[in-house]
């Protein structure tokens, strides 16, 4: 059956006589054209129910009838005196008959036309990732579930897809640029933990997008995947990161045409996606710093640059128009959103660093040498531009003292200690 809607203005009888007496009664959505609204009389009058239609697509004019009274003074009986939920049982009876009516039956939705939905919808909003959306939706979600119908899912069906799909093999691209496979090592902890982290994040989507189709009516119930719980502790953070003879071998061994993003991502702490972007007017020598235009987060900030980090950006910005772009391929061409991943790969290959990292884990490396030197947690995360809520998620272990600076400020002087003048010998 499916769960009735809630408002905090409608479910008691004590909220609804709060509310301010008013001819326009106080609506609640149920569906996509479907409503319940309450009208709150004077005089100490019970309210009354009222059921809204709209389809927009037969009948420009919207449709109203009366359900019966608020059960504010009397209890309900479910004919003429009605609770929240037993007025939503009435209007959605009333729907349905409206529906035969018209002779309109809804075409089932599949789980994939109900993906296709939240990706247009995704990228209407303006979403930073509907490529990363598109790749989770094709490769993890439509094989297995995108033919069956959202009405028929069921928390196993779900839930079992969701369980293979953290033990599935996990997806590479080979030197050809081919898909390959790689198999899960079951051993291996940090393995293991990465793939139910992926398996956590694809199992969003799928949530996110019959989210979206139940809000809109086009289902009758979210109870299926509501029962699907995501794995636990599935997302903790394992930093890896390169010591300072790591990061000089890897420069060393990049390619002399990638070099130059491996220095800047060292120096700077700057995603891959902000380091392609950076122009020669963003560049400000006597302050020391790069402007970010746009970040991960959608707001600006300035990172600020070392000496070493100074003499790098001038020596590539000397000469050049303000508006050109500041790091490129050695053809001029600008990089594209996954040109690092080979180049990265085959660098650390050539400097023995084993297992090889991403890219990102340059930006982890800046922060990293930063909070070990004893810069403060909230100066590292405006220079990543992130919140410090992140940056403590991450990086606060590796702070020193950052852990008994923080126990000793909040928890203060208990007075349960003697205090004396007496100073213990220490052997």
């Amino acid at each position: 059956m499916p769960r009735k809607a809630r408002d905090e203005r409608l479910d008691t009888r004590a909220a609804r006589l709060r509310l301010p007496v008013r001819r326009e009664p106080y609506f609640r959505t149920i569906q996509e054209g479907r409503a319940i609204g309450y009208r709150r009389l004077a005089g100490g009058k019970a309210g009354t129910w009222i059921a809204r239609h709209f389809d927009r697509d037969r009948d420009p004019s919207r449709l109203y009838r009366s359900l019966g009274s608020a059960d504010d003074y009397l209890d309900a009986d479910g004919v003429e005196t009605l609770t929240f939920a037993q007025a939503q049982a009435a209007a959605a009876a009333w729907f349905a008959e409206l529906g035969r009516q018209h002779g309109r039956v809804a075409p089932p939705l599949t789980v994939e036309a109900a993906l296709a939905d939240y990706a247009a919808d995704y990228a209407a909003r303006g979403g930073k990732d509907v490529r990363g959306l598109k790749t989770a939706i094709d490769a993890h979600i439509v094989p297995r579930l995108g033919n069956k119908l959202v009405k028929d899912l069921a928390p196993g069906a779900i839930r079992s897809w969701f369980r293979a799909l953290a033990t599935a093999p996990a997806r590479v691209r080979s030197k050809d640029g081919a898909l390959a496979t790689r198999a899960l090592d079951a051993s291996d902890v940090d393995a293991t933990r990465a793939r139910r982290a992926t398996a956590n994040r694809v199992l969003t989507v799928l949530k996110a997008a019959l989210n979206l189709a139940y809000r809109d009516g086009k289902v009758p119930s979210d109870d299926a995947w509501r029962r699907v719980l995501p794995f636990r502790n599935a997302d903790a953070p394992r930093i890896r990161y390169l010591t300072d003879a790591e990061a000089v071998r890897l420069v060393n061994a990049a390619d002399p045409g990638f070099r130059p993003m491996v220095t800047a991502a060292l120096l700077t702490g700057a995603r891959y996606g902000e380091l392609v972007r950076f122009r020669v007017t963003d560049f400000n020598p006597e302050a020391g710093t790069l402007h970010v235009r746009t970040s991960k987060s959608g707001r600006p900030r300035q990172i600020v640059l070392t000496s070493e980090g100074v003499d790098f950006f001038r020596q590539y910005c000397a000469g050049r128009k303000g508006t050109a772009v500041i790091l490129t391929k050695p053809d001029g061409a600008q990089w594209g959103q996954s040109d690092q991943i080979r180049p990265i790969r085959a660098a650390c290959e050539a400097a023995n660093i084993a297992p090889a990292i991403s890219f990102h884990i340059l930006r982890h490396t800046h922060a990293t040498r930063l909070i070990m030197a004893g810069v403060p947690l909230g100066v590292v995360a405006a220079q990543l531009g992130n919140s410090e809520t992140i940056c403590a998620k991450h990086y606060a272990h590796l702070s020193p003292g950052y852990v008994a600076e923080s126990i000793r400020a909040a928890f203060g002087p208990l007075g349960v200690v003697a205090q004396t003048n007496v100073k213990p010998m220490m052997g």
